[in-house]
């Protein structure tokens, strides 16, 4: 089974959806040329390095309608997202990054590919935004990270956050400051890897 097949029997994608990931993919290869995205030798991994990586967040959070994408970055997981989303009722997502060129980038996606997305240039704990679930991939250690976060936990969000191997010794530095409930789950992409789900957040006094 090559890369995409075994995408698309992970997540049930649609032709439509599949199509719009190879343009992604496209679009993503040529903007790497010339901007830091993503690591050049993780393109050739994409549809499991990248792809399955974000949209394995849908299946733990299936009722959510809207998301926020803190540093959205490159577009995961907040691009993959939302070309998953495509169609839903109600379905949105926001993704924002600090990084002007960034946001060029990623709004160029958006209007290419018509996706039910908002980018947004500033910085994340500053926004307005109300939405189902926050998330984040590759922004900050856990402490720092649920700083940016909190302002959308204060305004009903959940929290799912893709972390690598040292998840739990960052979420054992982020209790120092905060009170948090939170679980890891195993990340289905890579076997080292950890989503975070955070529930209530607040600071500790």
């Amino acid at each position: 089974m090559n890369a995409i097949d075994k995408f698309r029997a992970d997540t049930g994608a649609s032709d439509v959806q599949i199509e719009d990931l190879k343009a992604f993919l496209d679009m993503l290869t040529e903007a790497n040329e010339v901007m830091n995205l993503v690591g050049p030798d993780t393109i050739p991994d994409f549809w499991n390095r990248h792809a399955w990586d974000s949209a394995q967040l849908l299946s733990l959070a299936p009722a959510a309608t809207t998301w926020a994408d803190l540093g959205a970055g490159a577009g995961f997981p907040g691009v993959v997202l939302a070309i998953m989303m495509k169609g839903v009722d109600g379905g949105h997502v926001w993704l924002i990054d600090s990084l002007g060129k960034r946001c060029r980038f990623l709004q160029t996606v958006v209007d290419a590919l018509n996706l039910p997305a908002t980018v947004i240039n500033g910085r994340a704990e500053e926004q307005q935004v109300k939405v189902d679930i926050v998330t984040a991939r590759a922004v900050a250690p856990m402490e720092k990270l649920l700083g940016y976060a909190q302002p959308y936990f204060q305004r009903g969000a959940k929290g799912l956050f893709l972390k690598g191997e040292k998840a739990e010794a960052e979420l054992k530095q982020a209790a120092t400051v905060w009170h948090f409930d939170s679980d890891l789950t195993v990340s289905r992409s890579d076997a080292r890897g950890r989503i975070v789900s955070v529930g209530s957040l607040r600071r500790v006094r």
